[in-house]
């Protein structure tokens, strides 16, 4: 416990535990619009097509985060418009920007000349490696998606429980959702550099879920996804030190065991009151 204590001198281990607390919030209120909506398969596509940008980002030499949250955005932006018009099934266009997304961003870093950039800390993260400028734009994100959430609280509640209720209640649906897809496709973007491009559909679902299953009242469901995802993110990255793992590996998993014990708990305790 000494050891453990004794890293918080550092400046990498104060950033992984500043960046926690910040994906933490993304994920209790995008996280929680995503999983009601049931789009966690969308939130893979979007992704997994922000994977196309780190690799031209590379190619063109910019920023590769730059180039993963310009594609992301794109991604989410395209895939709700095909969602809205209904003009082919969803699963379909998901899978389409899934494949394609990771094909392209495979093809344009091999085609780079030079140095080939190492991708594993980008496919399964490394929340050690946050730098203080990466901190800066989820702390501006995580403000800005508080004051969206704040501003349009009920507007996105009902898209996310029933789109056509809130089409009939004369909600402009379309430009709702597009706010809420490209609120994940951000959160997404900035989550990668804690559990990567491959795990972030896991780290953005389970504390939901785990809200979910403690509470029916929407804000308290967010704010136990904000305790989980917190616990979640710290408590695998001390386990990661303590036993000399990944860290993106161990927050999802982690995570993965919490959820199914949060899950059977809730369950005995239904069984024992009837």
């Amino acid at each position: 416990m000494t050891g453990l204590l004794s890293v918080l001198q550092y400046d990498f281990i104060q950033n992984a535990l500043i960046g926690s607390l910040l994906v933490a919030i993304m994920c209790a209120i995008t996280g929680t619009f995503i999983v009601i909506k049931r789009l966690v398969f969308l939130s893979g596509g979007i992704s997994h097509g922000a994977f196309a940008g780190l690799g031209a980002a590379y190619f063109l030499g910019i920023t590769p985060m730059l180039g993963a949250m310009l594609f992301a955005v794109l991604s989410a932006v395209a895939i709700t418009g095909v969602i809205i018009r209904q003009s082919q099934p969803a699963d379909v266009t998901i899978g389409i920007f899934w494949a394609t997304g990771m094909a392209t961003g495979v093809l344009f870093v091999y085609i780079t000349p030079g140095y080939v950039p190492d991708l594993m800390p980008y496919l399964f993260g490394d929340i050690l490696t946050i730098s203080s400028q990466q901190l800066f734009w989820m702390m501006v994100f995580s403000l800005i998606s508080l004051l969206i959430t704040a501003l349009l609280f009920r507007q996105l509640l009902a898209v996310s429980f029933d789109d056509e209720y809130a089409r009939l209640q004369g909600l402009p649906v379309g430009i709702i959702m597009v706010i809420l897809m490209i609120m994940n496709s951000v959160a997404i973007v900035m989550m990668i550099q804690a559990v990567g491009i491959i795990l972030v559909m896991a780290l953005l679902t389970i504390p939901p879920l785990i809200g979910l299953t403690l509470a029916a009242e929407i804000r308290t469901v967010m704010f136990y996804a904000f305790i989980s995802a917190v616990s979640i993110t710290i408590g695998g990255l001390a386990v990661s030190f303590l036993l000399d793992l990944p860290s993106g590996p161990a927050i999802v998993l982690l995570g993965a065991g919490i959820l199914m014990i949060v899950k059977l708990s809730a369950r005995f305790t239904q069984a024992s009151r009837t």
